[in-house]
């Protein structure tokens, strides 16, 4: 099995390149290999390797540039995710991709699933959404899985950025009327693994449904909730950092250009049963996270 995994730079795909590897030949490429912005290179590539899966790791992230940025974001995640998806047709490949929580406006009191209306607030969730409507429409079989709040022990993270301003810092005020799940790049890539592996067994078995699932952690915390977690246990090895006081603020207090929803929260029922899956917590993540420093 030929498997095509883009974006191999970021946080998921790094850890996808590594995890999907027993799975089949691993074609990780990164954005100078497979730059989304350039469509019909991203076309020639895909019909050069002739994948039997593509994983889309790579997307366009920086929610508050988006807003100024509309037509970038909407080229990477819309019009090349519409080659994607054709060209997965074509060479009767399965589609993996990744959205996200700003599908959806926060205004719910209880977690979303799957089928709930979406109503993106901000350039960023809607070019992401438009990208999952092209899949949808393309005719490919996919997987589209949306994710909360990711993290990792590299890149650009809240997680990062926090043992940052920790460190330079004796006082941090963060956002605590934000909710949702933390979730881990390396436990989103060994479940979409796993996924992979049941999805070609039905694919072969002619049983196998297109859909989208939420995957996040278990559990729920606010940013406020998730630096207080990170410091706590960062001051086990770091005593330079007990005396750091994390104030909780609303976001009214810390205006950004992208409206964020409030409620991030993602139900994981669907693709726990389908899948036969149990959710760690996102705290027993983060503190794996931790610790591969």
């Amino acid at each position: 099995m030929k498997i095509l995994v883009t974006g191999c730079n970021g946080q998921v795909g790094f850890e996808l390149a590594r995890t999907l590897l027993p799975l089949g030949e691993v074609f990780a490429l990164n954005r100078e290999q497979f730059d989304l912005t350039n469509l019909e290179s991203c076309r020639a590539t895909i019909q050069e390797i002739s994948p039997d899966v593509i994983v889309n790791a790579a997307a366009y992230t920086a929610v508050d540039k988006a807003e100024t940025e509309r037509e970038t974001a909407f080229l990477i995640n819309e019009k090349a995710v519409a080659v994607l998806a054709q060209e997965a047709k074509k060479l009767n490949a399965l589609l993996i991709h990744y959205s996200t929580d700003y599908v959806f406006d926060g205004t719910k009191n209880a977690p979303y699933n799957e089928d709930d209306a979406t109503n993106p607030l901000n350039v960023y969730g809607e070019s992401k959404l438009a990208g999952e409507q092209v899949i949808q429409q393309s005719g490919a079989d996919y997987l589209i899985l949306r994710t909360t709040w990711v993290f990792a022990s590299r890149g650009q993270n809240f997680v990062k950025s926090i043992l940052r301003l920790a460190a330079e810092r004796e006082e941090l005020n963060i956002v605590a009327d934000q909710i949702g799940a933390p979730t881990s790049a390396r436990f989103i890539a060994e479940t979409t693994a796993h996924i992979l592996r049941q999805s070609q067994q039905e694919r072969g078995a002619k049983t196998f449904k297109s859909d989208i699932y939420n995957l996040t952690n278990s559990g729920e915390t606010s940013w406020h909730g998730f630096a207080e977690k990170i410091v706590e246990l960062v001051k086990l090895q770091n005593t330079e950092l007990k005396n750091r006081v994390i104030n909780p603020i609303p976001t009214t207090a810390y205006p950004t250009p992208a409206k964020r929803p409030l409620n991030s929260r993602l139900s994981t029922q669907k693709l726990t049963q389908h899948f036969n899956l149990k959710m760690p917590s996102w705290e027993t993540v983060l503190e794996l996270c931790l610790a591969e420093k």
